[in-house]
């Protein structure tokens, strides 16, 4: 074992909340260390998670034919389909980027970069290892953002080539012809409309009756029309009672649903939701435990039992956002050193990079009838915009709740191209408690999404003087 090392803030994992923390410590003079077992810094988001399924994303519309939107979200046509070398060379280039801009980031404010594994030995120390030493470090504060790691599926572990997790999606071969997505959560709708735009024959299994439940009912409606017109078959209310791979040519993964009947297709993707990474932390040495589902409980300040750790990010639960990760990072700094700071962790934008886009921030209208809050909404759909026409994106929408009395902006919800810059607008406009004079007395650019907002904003001034 080499010397010890001592630092003011030590943080135990380089993804977004990690990243944010050590960069506010260093910023505030404290000698800080980030502690990263993956290949590469940047966490989850990205090695395996944001980054990577956003790019594929953005490779699959990119090498899609050059024709109307309409048209081309029926799928490829047989001969233009990429293959999954060609999708990933791009994936492959921008995790390699956004990881050594990360890197950069931190080596430029004078951040240790530990690569290895952490364990703790005392509520300050830890131990770290790599492939060829052992690492003593102590801190005086320490922030734990290791992440998660996908949920296992049930009796039989992923293999990478027929049943796959969220982390080994993007490693399969070649793009299957069929592929069965266990779970209608963000990830699993987010892959399911991926593969499906590249002409996988795509079922989603799921033991909930709606997918994304936390998103209003109507935008998820609209999802699942336009997946359905891919060819998205859904199959709710359906519980996986295990998996098991044939022994035919070729191979395929054989389903069990606890209905009694099978599913078999080329692919599947387990992915019914993360547990936190605190197995190997060996957190009883430090005085804390984590819950059934390797989580942290923390307070307001992001403060685990032992006031001198702190816990930020997925690690924690819900919402488990990259954006908002490092917000959370940034602010259990500032908590640790006594630093003053002011931080909206209110109106937090949710974005889903589905095919199309979904974004929402606020309430949604069966939260506000439940709160007993009078509300109208206004609507615009794209089709009605120039430049959803230019975009070739008709069934795009808008969708704006204001109170009915003090006319305040509650909730905005969107679907379609750019989803999720769009959504940012009316963020803004909540968070300075503002409403619907606003959308009705500001100028927009013509021709842009944005205009939706005017639209939106008339629709609900027009049922409210009725």
């Amino acid at each position: 074992m080499t010397a010890s090392r001592k630092f003011d803030l030590l943080c135990i994992g380089s993804g977004p909340a990690g990243q944010r923390a050590a960069v506010q410590a260093a910023k505030l003079g404290r000698k800080v260390a980030v502690i990263e077992k993956r290949r590469i810094v940047g966490g989850v988001c990205v090695d395996t998670g944001t980054i990577p399924s956003k790019t594929f994303r953005e490779a699959i519309l990119s090498l899609m034919p050059s024709m109307d939107l309409r048209v081309a979200r029926q799928g490829f046509l047989e001969e233009s389909v990429p293959t999954m070398e060609q999708l990933m060379a791009r994936v492959g280039l921008i995790v390699q980027k956004e990881s050594e801009v990360v890197e950069s980031q931190l080596r430029r404010n004078g951040i240790s970069v530990v690569h290895g594994s952490a364990r703790f030995i005392s509520d300050h120390s830890t131990i770290v290892n790599d492939l060829n030493q052992e690492c003593l470090i102590e801190a005086d504060h320490i922030l734990i953002a290791v992440g998660t790691i996908p949920a296992p599926p049930p009796g039989k572990n992923p293999d990478g080539e027929w049943l796959v997790d969220s982390d080994g999606i993007l490693q399969i071969k070649q793009i299957p012809r069929t592929m069965a997505v266990i779970g209608s959560g963000v990830i699993g709708i987010e892959y399911a409309s991926m593969f499906s735009a590249l002409g996988t024959e795509v079922t989603v299994i799921d033991k909930r009756e709606r997918p994304l439940e936390f998103l209003d009912y109507e935008i998820i409606d609209e999802l699942i029309h336009q997946m359905r017109n891919k060819n998205v078959v859904f199959r709710l209310g359906e519980a996986v009672e295990h998996f098991e791979v044939s022994s035919g040519t070729p191979r395929k993964v054989v389903i069990h649903l606890e209905s009694g009947k099978r599913h078999v297709s080329d692919v599947a993707l387990f992915s019914v939701g993360r547990l936190g990474a605190t197995e190997s932390l060996n957190l009883e040495a430090a005085g804390l435990a984590a819950d059934i589902r390797g989580r942290l409980r923390v307070n307001e300040q992001f403060r685990t039992k032992v006031p001198h750790i702190f816990a930020a990010g997925d690690v924690i639960g819900h919402p488990g956002l990259a954006a908002t990760s490092a917000e959370q990072g940034r602010l259990a700094a500032c908590h640790a050193f006594g630093v003053d700071t002011e931080s909206k962790l209110s109106h937090l934008p949710i974005g889903i990079y589905a095919i199309p886009e979904i974004s929402m921030v606020g309430e949604t209208e069966r939260e506000l009838t439940n709160l007993k809050v009078p509300y109208e909404v206004g609507m615009a759909r794209y089709r009605e915009i120039a430049r959803g026409a230019i975009l070739g994106d008709d069934s795009g929408l808008l969708k704006l709740l204001f109170h009915r009395y003090d006319q305040k902006l509650l909730g905005v919800h969107a679907i379609g191209t750019g989803a999720t810059e769009l959504i940012h607008i009316g963020q803004a406009v909540m968070g300075t408690g503002g409403g619907l004079s606003y959308f009705l007395n500001t100028v927009f650019n013509y021709p842009t999404l944005a205009e939706c907002y005017k639209v939106a904003a008339y629709d609900a001034y027009n049922k409210l003087t009725q």
